[in-house]
């Protein structure tokens, strides 16, 4: 039986790969395989396969930010790709995104382009 924090983590993944698929028109859907060592991210998007998304739920926040920004950094290394960001799910709904500087200065320049 699944513990109740992988539980509430297995679903805000959904939530998150739901909400960005509407955002976006994009196919989402969860990877498998969370905490291995060649980590990619929570999320596949077939669009945009090189795109790490983390997704945290905890109920303390300013933790899951951290954990969130930190994790998509780490894994955008395993994947070999600059574009990342994490989504971080809040005690009663709604969403903030989170991204290092660096991360920001990829989005940034690429939207100039």
């Amino acid at each position: 039986m699944t513990n109740p924090s992988k539980q509430k983590g297995d679903r805000a993944e959904l939530e998150a790969a739901r909400l960005i698929a509407d955002l976006t028109g994009w196919q989402v859907r969860r990877k498998l395989g969370a905490g291995r060592a060649d980590d990619t991210g929570d999320l596949h998007i077939a669009e945009r396969p090189d795109l790490i998304v983390q997704v945290k739920h905890f109920r303390d926040v300013t933790r899951a930010v951290r954990e969130a920004r930190d994790g998509a950094d780490a894994q955008a290394i395993n994947a070999v790709s600059p574009f990342r960001f994490g989504m971080v799910r809040h005690p009663g709904g709604g969403w903030t995104c989170v991204a290092s500087p660096d991360a920001m200065a990829v989005w940034i320049r690429e939207a100039l382009l």
